[in-house]
């Protein structure tokens, strides 16, 4: 599996989202664009399918901006990659997405397809936001401030 550049940015840009939430505050396109440097405009077109996805809502008026849509630990890797690419299967042979085999019952490397996307679903499954804020904030040494308190 190889993500694009929407997954790869738009899992920096939920980082940063809740690194940089104080609660009451949402965060600006603009701030996100700066620390990560990734084009407003593209970033726009991440917090688009984000907010689709019920990922992240927005806030209207002066201090405008987006805020998680819920809290950094009930939103997992998976979430947010499947949100921006779609499917994250490594193969899509032996899924449901692939009917058209002819082979699939008598296949045996389908076997092996099915371990590897399962493996793929476990590991983004299992790590949420909050520990890669977490991590994120001891690269920085910045210590630890509740996530929970990110989302209104």
């Amino acid at each position: 599996m190889k993500l694009s550049t929407k997954g790869r940015y738009g899992l920096r840009a939920m980082i940063d989202l809740a690194l940089n939430c104080d609660g009451t505050e949402a965060v600006s396109i603009q701030s996100i664009s700066e620390r990560q440097h990734i084009s407003e405009s593209y970033l726009e077109q991440l917090v688009r399918k984000l907010r689709k996805a019920d990922l992240v809502k927005s806030v209207r008026g002066a201090g405008g901006g987006y805020q998680l849509a819920r809290e950094a630990e009930q939103i997992s890797v998976g979430d947010i990659l499947r949100a921006l690419e779609g499917s994250i299967e490594a193969v899509s042979c032996g899924t449901e997405e692939d009917p058209s085999c002819d082979m699939a019952d008598l296949c045996v490397t389908r076997i092996v397809w099915e371990r590897v996307n399962r493996a793929i679903e476990d590991a983004v499954d299992t790590i949420s936001l909050d520990q890669l804020v977490e991590e994120s904030r001891k690269k920085q040494n910045l210590g630890k401030i509740d996530t929970k308190q990110c989302t209104n």
